[in-house]
Protein backbone atom coordinates (compact mmCIF):
# COMPACT_ATOMS: atom_id res chain seq x y z
CA UNK A 1 0.00 0.00 0.00
CA UNK A 2 1.44 3.52 -1.22
CA UNK A 3 2.49 5.86 1.88
CA UNK A 4 -0.26 8.53 2.54
CA UNK A 5 0.87 12.44 3.27
CA UNK A 6 -1.00 15.39 4.37
CA UNK A 7 1.19 17.30 2.03
CA UNK A 8 3.72 16.97 -0.05
CA UNK A 9 6.37 20.50 -1.51
CA UNK A 10 6.98 19.67 -4.60
CA UNK A 11 9.61 20.85 -7.26
CA UNK A 12 11.62 23.60 -4.40
CA UNK A 13 15.02 24.07 -4.44
CA UNK A 14 15.78 22.26 -1.13
CA UNK A 15 18.65 24.19 0.71
CA UNK A 16 19.82 22.25 3.59
CA UNK A 17 23.25 20.95 5.67
CA UNK A 18 24.10 19.09 2.15
CA UNK A 19 23.83 21.76 -0.01
CA UNK A 20 20.85 22.59 -2.44
CA UNK A 21 19.24 20.63 -5.00
CA UNK A 22 15.38 20.20 -6.58
CA UNK A 23 13.41 17.60 -3.67
CA UNK A 24 10.09 17.32 -3.15
CA UNK A 25 9.33 17.19 0.49
CA UNK A 26 6.65 14.80 2.35
CA UNK A 27 5.22 15.62 5.44
CA UNK A 28 2.68 13.58 7.73
CA UNK A 29 1.25 14.26 11.39
CA UNK A 30 3.38 17.46 11.06
CA UNK A 31 7.04 15.57 10.82
CA UNK A 32 9.01 15.22 7.68
CA UNK A 33 8.83 11.65 5.96
CA UNK A 34 10.08 11.43 3.07
CA UNK A 35 12.92 13.67 0.90
CA UNK A 36 13.70 13.00 -2.75
CA UNK A 37 11.19 12.37 -5.83
CA UNK A 38 7.78 11.56 -4.23
CA UNK A 39 4.55 10.17 -5.92
CA UNK A 40 1.97 12.78 -4.65
CA UNK A 41 -1.05 10.80 -5.65
CA UNK A 42 -1.60 9.53 -2.19
CA UNK A 43 -1.14 13.66 -0.67
CA UNK A 44 -3.95 14.82 0.77
CA UNK A 45 -2.42 18.47 -0.48
CA UNK A 46 0.06 19.22 -3.16
CA UNK A 47 1.70 22.86 -2.59
CA UNK A 48 3.98 23.40 -6.51
CA UNK A 49 7.06 25.60 -5.38
CA UNK A 50 8.80 25.14 -8.43
CA UNK A 51 10.56 28.28 -8.57
CA UNK A 52 11.16 28.74 -5.06
CA UNK A 53 13.64 28.11 -2.34
CA UNK A 54 12.72 26.05 0.80
CA UNK A 55 14.41 26.33 3.48
CA UNK A 56 14.75 25.08 7.01
CA UNK A 57 12.57 27.46 9.50
CA UNK A 58 14.50 30.22 10.61
CA UNK A 59 14.72 30.50 14.45
CA UNK A 60 14.59 33.67 15.58
CA UNK A 61 16.53 33.40 19.09
CA UNK A 62 15.79 36.98 20.56
CA UNK A 63 12.80 38.87 20.09
CA UNK A 64 10.88 40.68 22.86
CA UNK A 65 7.06 40.48 22.87
CA UNK A 66 6.28 42.63 25.86
CA UNK A 67 3.26 40.45 27.52
CA UNK A 68 2.70 40.29 30.03
CA UNK A 69 2.61 44.07 31.31
CA UNK A 70 3.84 45.94 28.23
CA UNK A 71 1.40 44.75 25.97
CA UNK A 72 0.68 48.42 24.37
CA UNK A 73 3.33 48.05 22.52
CA UNK A 74 2.84 44.43 21.87
CA UNK A 75 1.84 41.12 22.63
CA UNK A 76 2.39 37.22 22.18
CA UNK A 77 -0.20 37.16 19.41
CA UNK A 78 0.70 40.42 17.26
CA UNK A 79 4.39 39.30 17.60
CA UNK A 80 4.27 35.67 16.25
CA UNK A 81 2.06 36.74 13.61
CA UNK A 82 4.89 39.53 12.80
CA UNK A 83 7.21 36.42 12.86
CA UNK A 84 4.88 34.11 10.39
CA UNK A 85 4.14 36.99 7.95
CA UNK A 86 7.93 37.34 7.86
CA UNK A 87 8.90 33.83 7.21
CA UNK A 88 10.10 32.94 11.08
CA UNK A 89 8.60 29.59 12.28
CA UNK A 90 10.20 29.69 16.13
CA UNK A 91 10.94 32.53 18.39
CA UNK A 92 12.82 32.70 21.21
CA UNK A 93 11.27 35.55 23.51
CA UNK A 94 12.68 37.47 26.18
CA UNK A 95 12.47 38.15 30.22
CA UNK A 96 12.30 41.49 30.38
CA UNK A 97 8.14 41.53 30.61
CA UNK A 98 6.30 42.67 34.00
CA UNK A 99 6.46 40.56 35.61
CA UNK A 100 9.65 39.37 34.62
CA UNK A 101 10.19 35.94 33.68
CA UNK A 102 12.61 34.53 36.25
CA UNK A 103 10.21 31.60 38.27
CA UNK A 104 8.56 28.50 37.45
CA UNK A 105 5.56 30.36 37.33
CA UNK A 106 6.52 33.42 35.84
CA UNK A 107 7.82 31.11 32.94
CA UNK A 108 4.35 28.62 32.76
CA UNK A 109 2.11 31.78 32.65
CA UNK A 110 4.07 32.74 30.16
CA UNK A 111 3.72 29.09 28.17
CA UNK A 112 0.01 29.55 29.12
CA UNK A 113 -0.67 32.17 27.02
CA UNK A 114 1.67 31.42 23.90
CA UNK A 115 -0.07 28.18 23.41
CA UNK A 116 -2.21 27.90 20.36
CA UNK A 117 -2.45 31.85 20.24
CA UNK A 118 1.28 32.14 18.79
CA UNK A 119 1.23 31.22 15.38
CA UNK A 120 4.87 30.26 15.55
CA UNK A 121 6.66 27.86 17.79
CA UNK A 122 8.03 29.50 21.03
CA UNK A 123 10.47 28.67 23.76
CA UNK A 124 11.17 32.19 26.59
CA UNK A 125 14.41 32.73 28.04
CA UNK A 126 14.47 33.40 31.63
CA UNK A 127 16.44 36.21 33.61
CA UNK A 128 19.16 35.24 35.78
CA UNK A 129 19.33 37.28 38.38
CA UNK A 130 21.17 37.18 42.46
CA UNK A 131 17.62 36.52 43.73
CA UNK A 132 17.09 33.34 41.45
CA UNK A 133 20.39 32.51 41.70
CA UNK A 134 20.09 28.76 43.44
CA UNK A 135 17.12 27.57 41.23
CA UNK A 136 19.09 28.29 37.63
CA UNK A 137 19.79 24.67 37.50
CA UNK A 138 15.97 23.62 37.54
CA UNK A 139 14.56 27.02 35.98
CA UNK A 140 17.14 25.94 32.34
CA UNK A 141 15.60 22.66 32.05
CA UNK A 142 11.52 23.52 32.10
CA UNK A 143 9.15 22.96 29.45
CA UNK A 144 9.72 25.65 26.63
CA UNK A 145 12.92 27.65 28.74
CA UNK A 146 15.66 28.62 26.19
CA UNK A 147 18.15 29.27 28.86
CA UNK A 148 19.22 31.85 31.12
CA UNK A 149 19.34 35.20 29.86
CA UNK A 150 21.61 37.79 31.74
CA UNK A 151 21.54 41.87 31.30
CA UNK A 152 25.01 43.77 31.98
CA UNK A 153 24.13 46.77 30.74
CA UNK A 154 20.72 48.59 31.30
CA UNK A 155 18.55 48.51 28.84
CA UNK A 156 14.31 48.31 28.40
CA UNK A 157 12.94 46.49 31.71
CA UNK A 158 14.50 46.00 35.42
CA UNK A 159 16.73 43.15 34.86
CA UNK A 160 20.41 44.09 35.46
CA UNK A 161 23.23 42.54 37.07
CA UNK A 162 26.33 44.65 36.62
CA UNK A 163 28.72 43.41 38.45
CA UNK A 164 31.73 40.40 38.23
CA UNK A 165 30.39 38.47 40.88
CA UNK A 166 26.70 38.53 40.21
CA UNK A 167 27.24 36.85 37.09
CA UNK A 168 30.17 34.92 38.47
CA UNK A 169 27.11 33.11 40.48
CA UNK A 170 24.91 32.90 37.63
CA UNK A 171 27.90 31.21 35.01
CA UNK A 172 28.85 29.02 38.19
CA UNK A 173 24.71 27.61 38.37
CA UNK A 174 24.54 26.81 34.52
CA UNK A 175 24.94 24.23 32.91
CA UNK A 176 23.30 25.17 29.18
CA UNK A 177 24.61 28.21 27.14
CA UNK A 178 23.45 31.84 28.98
CA UNK A 179 22.86 34.87 26.72
CA UNK A 180 24.53 37.79 27.83
CA UNK A 181 22.88 41.93 26.74
CA UNK A 182 27.20 43.17 27.23
CA UNK A 183 28.06 46.57 27.44
CA UNK A 184 29.53 47.43 30.88
CA UNK A 185 26.83 49.41 33.12
CA UNK A 186 29.41 51.43 34.97
CA UNK A 187 31.44 53.55 32.12
CA UNK A 188 27.60 53.66 30.81
CA UNK A 189 26.68 55.49 34.48
CA UNK A 190 30.15 57.40 34.03
CA UNK A 191 29.49 58.60 30.41
CA UNK A 192 25.53 59.69 30.53
CA UNK A 193 27.12 63.20 30.44
CA UNK A 194 27.73 62.96 26.94
CA UNK A 195 24.11 62.44 25.99
CA UNK A 196 22.46 65.54 24.02
CA UNK A 197 19.26 66.42 24.52
CA UNK A 198 16.98 66.08 21.30
CA UNK A 199 20.21 64.18 19.87
CA UNK A 200 20.21 60.81 19.22
CA UNK A 201 23.24 60.93 17.26
CA UNK A 202 25.13 61.39 20.89
CA UNK A 203 23.65 57.68 21.71
CA UNK A 204 26.52 55.86 20.16
CA UNK A 205 28.58 58.13 21.89
CA UNK A 206 27.43 57.58 25.52
CA UNK A 207 27.18 53.46 24.80
CA UNK A 208 30.58 53.70 22.80
CA UNK A 209 31.98 50.76 22.00
CA UNK A 210 34.62 50.36 24.92
CA UNK A 211 31.51 49.83 27.11
CA UNK A 212 30.87 46.88 24.79
CA UNK A 213 34.24 45.85 24.89
CA UNK A 214 34.86 45.94 28.43
CA UNK A 215 32.12 43.93 29.71
CA UNK A 216 32.79 41.20 26.78
CA UNK A 217 36.12 41.15 28.07
CA UNK A 218 35.21 40.75 31.29
CA UNK A 219 32.43 38.63 30.57
CA UNK A 220 34.56 35.75 29.26
CA UNK A 221 37.24 35.87 31.91
CA UNK A 222 34.50 34.69 34.24
CA UNK A 223 33.17 32.03 32.02
CA UNK A 224 36.78 31.11 31.32
CA UNK A 225 37.19 30.99 35.47
CA UNK A 226 33.88 28.80 36.26
CA UNK A 227 34.17 26.71 32.70
CA UNK A 228 30.76 28.05 31.27
CA UNK A 229 29.35 28.78 27.81
CA UNK A 230 27.95 32.16 26.47
CA UNK A 231 26.47 33.51 24.34
CA UNK A 232 26.93 37.03 23.05
CA UNK A 233 23.53 39.39 22.31
CA UNK A 234 24.08 41.49 19.08
CA UNK A 235 27.37 41.93 18.67
CA UNK A 236 27.84 46.12 17.35
CA UNK A 237 31.84 46.43 17.49
CA UNK A 238 35.00 45.84 15.37
CA UNK A 239 37.09 45.80 19.03
CA UNK A 240 34.75 42.97 19.95
CA UNK A 241 35.09 40.64 16.61
CA UNK A 242 38.96 41.22 17.01
CA UNK A 243 38.86 40.06 20.44
CA UNK A 244 36.60 37.17 20.41
CA UNK A 245 38.37 35.35 17.58
CA UNK A 246 40.70 33.89 20.46
CA UNK A 247 37.67 33.08 22.46
CA UNK A 248 35.44 30.71 20.26
CA UNK A 249 35.39 28.32 22.26
CA UNK A 250 33.62 30.04 25.26
CA UNK A 251 31.85 32.29 23.76
CA UNK A 252 29.18 32.27 20.77
CA UNK A 253 28.28 35.52 19.01
CA UNK A 254 25.06 36.62 17.59
CA UNK A 255 24.05 39.67 15.12
CA UNK A 256 21.50 41.25 14.16
CA UNK A 257 20.25 42.78 10.21
CA UNK A 258 20.25 46.24 11.69
CA UNK A 259 24.74 46.15 12.63
CA UNK A 260 24.99 44.68 9.30
CA UNK A 261 22.75 46.97 7.53
CA UNK A 262 22.22 50.45 8.82
CA UNK A 263 24.73 53.03 10.01
CA UNK A 264 25.05 55.82 11.97
CA UNK A 265 24.10 57.95 9.18
CA UNK A 266 20.61 56.69 9.47
CA UNK A 267 20.29 59.11 12.75
CA UNK A 268 19.85 61.39 10.54
CA UNK A 269 16.94 60.13 8.61
CA UNK A 270 15.43 58.66 11.16
CA UNK A 271 16.39 60.02 14.38
CA UNK A 272 15.61 58.30 17.16
CA UNK A 273 13.23 55.43 15.27
CA UNK A 274 17.11 53.78 14.77
CA UNK A 275 18.15 53.69 18.60
CA UNK A 276 18.78 50.82 19.78
CA UNK A 277 21.00 48.86 22.29
CA UNK A 278 23.63 48.46 21.68
CA UNK A 279 23.50 51.37 19.06
CA UNK A 280 23.59 51.29 15.47
CA UNK A 281 27.14 52.16 14.81
CA UNK A 282 29.51 53.72 12.53
CA UNK A 283 30.26 51.66 8.94
CA UNK A 284 33.71 51.10 10.44
CA UNK A 285 32.01 48.83 12.94
CA UNK A 286 29.30 47.70 10.20
CA UNK A 287 32.35 46.47 8.22
CA UNK A 288 34.06 44.62 10.69
CA UNK A 289 30.75 42.56 11.63
CA UNK A 290 30.63 41.55 7.68
CA UNK A 291 34.45 40.41 7.72
CA UNK A 292 33.44 38.63 10.90
CA UNK A 293 30.72 36.79 9.24
CA UNK A 294 32.52 36.27 6.24
CA UNK A 295 35.31 34.39 8.33
CA UNK A 296 32.60 32.28 10.05
CA UNK A 297 33.60 34.21 13.36
CA UNK A 298 29.42 35.25 13.94
CA UNK A 299 27.30 32.49 14.53
CA UNK A 300 23.65 33.50 14.49
CA UNK A 301 21.50 36.07 13.28
CA UNK A 302 18.85 37.01 15.70
CA UNK A 303 16.34 40.39 15.09
CA UNK A 304 16.56 41.56 18.52
CA UNK A 305 12.58 42.46 17.78
CA UNK A 306 12.25 45.21 20.45
CA UNK A 307 8.99 47.49 19.42
CA UNK A 308 7.67 50.68 21.52
CA UNK A 309 4.77 52.89 20.02
CA UNK A 310 5.78 55.75 17.43
CA UNK A 311 4.61 58.14 20.02
CA UNK A 312 7.22 56.96 22.77
CA UNK A 313 9.60 56.20 19.66
CA UNK A 314 9.01 60.21 18.67
CA UNK A 315 9.77 61.65 22.11
CA UNK A 316 12.88 63.83 22.62
CA UNK A 317 16.22 61.80 23.03
CA UNK A 318 17.26 60.64 25.67
CA UNK A 319 13.63 59.78 26.84
CA UNK A 320 13.13 57.73 23.60
CA UNK A 321 13.17 54.42 24.34
CA UNK A 322 15.86 52.45 22.75
CA UNK A 323 14.67 49.34 20.23
CA UNK A 324 13.04 48.81 16.75
CA UNK A 325 10.77 45.79 15.41
CA UNK A 326 12.83 43.44 13.28
CA UNK A 327 11.28 39.66 13.14
CA UNK A 328 9.51 40.48 10.28
CA UNK A 329 12.29 42.00 8.34
CA UNK A 330 15.11 40.02 9.15
CA UNK A 331 14.08 37.34 5.82
CA UNK A 332 13.65 40.08 3.55
CA UNK A 333 16.43 42.41 4.86
CA UNK A 334 18.98 39.24 4.51
CA UNK A 335 17.72 37.78 1.62
CA UNK A 336 18.97 41.33 -0.16
CA UNK A 337 22.22 41.12 1.31
CA UNK A 338 22.38 37.71 0.44
CA UNK A 339 21.38 38.88 -3.27
CA UNK A 340 23.72 41.37 -3.27
CA UNK A 341 26.67 38.90 -3.02
CA UNK A 342 27.65 39.76 0.57
CA UNK A 343 26.43 36.25 1.89
CA UNK A 344 26.18 32.95 0.32
CA UNK A 345 22.26 31.46 0.85
CA UNK A 346 23.72 28.38 2.39
CA UNK A 347 25.78 30.69 4.98
CA UNK A 348 22.17 32.43 5.89
CA UNK A 349 20.45 28.94 6.61
CA UNK A 350 23.36 28.11 8.95
CA UNK A 351 22.42 31.44 11.10
CA UNK A 352 18.65 31.21 11.24
CA UNK A 353 18.36 27.34 11.19
CA UNK A 354 21.07 25.04 11.70
CA UNK A 355 23.12 27.51 14.07
CA UNK A 356 20.21 27.96 17.02
CA UNK A 357 19.44 24.34 16.75
CA UNK A 358 23.41 23.77 17.36
CA UNK A 359 23.92 26.44 19.84
CA UNK A 360 20.85 25.95 22.03
CA UNK A 361 20.20 22.40 21.12
CA UNK A 362 17.07 22.72 19.91
CA UNK A 363 14.91 18.68 19.48
CA UNK A 364 13.46 18.50 15.84
CA UNK A 365 14.10 21.67 14.71
CA UNK A 366 16.98 23.03 12.71
CA UNK A 367 17.34 20.98 9.58
CA UNK A 368 15.35 19.67 6.82
CA UNK A 369 15.48 15.63 7.40
CA UNK A 370 13.33 12.85 8.27
CA UNK A 371 12.24 12.87 11.63
CA UNK A 372 12.82 16.58 12.29
CA UNK A 373 9.63 18.95 12.63
CA UNK A 374 8.01 19.59 8.77
CA UNK A 375 9.04 24.00 9.50
CA UNK A 376 9.62 25.46 6.17
CA UNK A 377 10.92 29.16 5.36
CA UNK A 378 9.79 29.29 1.57
CA UNK A 379 11.39 32.03 -0.51
CA UNK A 380 10.94 33.61 -3.87
CA UNK A 381 15.17 34.71 -4.13
CA UNK A 382 14.33 36.80 -7.06
CA UNK A 383 10.79 38.64 -5.85
CA UNK A 384 11.81 42.70 -5.69
CA UNK A 385 9.06 44.17 -2.71
CA UNK A 386 9.47 47.17 -1.07
CA UNK A 387 9.30 47.17 2.73
CA UNK A 388 6.84 49.34 3.85
CA UNK A 389 4.73 50.05 7.67
CA UNK A 390 1.51 49.24 6.50
CA UNK A 391 2.97 45.78 5.92
CA UNK A 392 3.93 45.34 9.26
CA UNK A 393 1.83 42.96 11.37
CA UNK A 394 3.81 44.10 14.43
CA UNK A 395 1.01 46.34 17.08
CA UNK A 396 3.64 48.93 16.90
CA UNK A 397 2.96 49.32 13.24
CA UNK A 398 6.35 50.64 11.42
CA UNK A 399 9.83 49.49 10.88
CA UNK A 400 13.06 51.82 10.07
CA UNK A 401 13.29 49.98 6.13
CA UNK A 402 9.99 51.77 5.36
CA UNK A 403 10.60 52.46 1.59
CA UNK A 404 13.18 50.10 1.18
CA UNK A 405 13.63 47.66 -1.62
CA UNK A 406 14.32 44.29 -1.45
CA UNK A 407 15.43 41.51 -3.45
CA UNK A 408 14.25 38.27 -1.73
CA UNK A 409 10.75 37.96 -0.30
CA UNK A 410 9.05 35.49 1.71
CA UNK A 411 6.68 33.65 0.19
CA UNK A 412 5.37 30.57 2.48
CA UNK A 413 5.68 30.13 6.34
CA UNK A 414 5.64 26.67 7.15
CA UNK A 415 5.09 25.75 11.16
CA UNK A 416 5.22 21.30 11.67
CA UNK A 417 3.18 21.28 8.14
CA UNK A 418 0.80 23.86 8.46
CA UNK A 419 0.90 26.42 5.83
CA UNK A 420 0.33 29.37 8.33
CA UNK A 421 1.64 32.01 5.89
CA UNK A 422 1.12 31.50 2.66
CA UNK A 423 1.96 34.50 -0.73
CA UNK A 424 1.00 37.71 2.17
CA UNK A 425 -1.73 35.78 3.63
CA UNK A 426 -2.23 34.04 7.23
CA UNK A 427 -4.09 30.71 6.16
CA UNK A 428 -3.91 28.94 9.24
CA UNK A 429 -5.39 29.68 12.85
CA UNK A 430 -2.60 29.94 15.76
CA UNK A 431 -1.39 26.53 16.93
CA UNK A 432 2.01 27.21 18.53
CA UNK A 433 3.37 24.63 20.41
CA UNK A 434 6.29 25.20 23.17
CA UNK A 435 9.97 23.91 21.57
CA UNK A 436 11.63 21.18 23.01
CA UNK A 437 15.59 21.11 23.79
CA UNK A 438 17.77 17.85 24.69
CA UNK A 439 18.46 19.58 27.80
CA UNK A 440 15.05 19.41 29.17
CA UNK A 441 12.61 16.95 27.30
CA UNK A 442 9.85 15.67 29.06
CA UNK A 443 10.26 12.45 30.70
CA UNK A 444 7.83 9.63 29.43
Amino acid sequence: MAQTYDLVLKGGTVVNQDGEGIRDIAIKDGMIVAIGSIDTAKAGEVTDCTGLHVLPGVIDSQVHFREPGIEHKEDLETGARAAVMGGVTSVFEMPNTNPLTTTADTLADKVRRAHHRMHCDFAFWVGGTRENVKDIPELERLPAAAGIKVFMGSSTGDLLVEDDQGVRDILSATRRRAAFHSEDEYRLNERKHLRVENDPRSHPVWRDEIAALQCTQRLVGIAREVGAKIHILHLSTAEEVDYLIDHKDVASIEVTPHHLTLTDEAYERLGSLVQMNPPVRSERHRARLWEGLDQGILDILGSDHAPHTLEEKQKPYPASPSGMTGVQTLVPTMLDHVNAGRLSLARFVDMTSAGPARLFQTARKGRIAVGYDADFTVVDLKKQMTITNDWIASKAGWTPYDGKTVTGWPIGTIVRGMKVMWEGELSTPSKGEAILFQDGLPKA
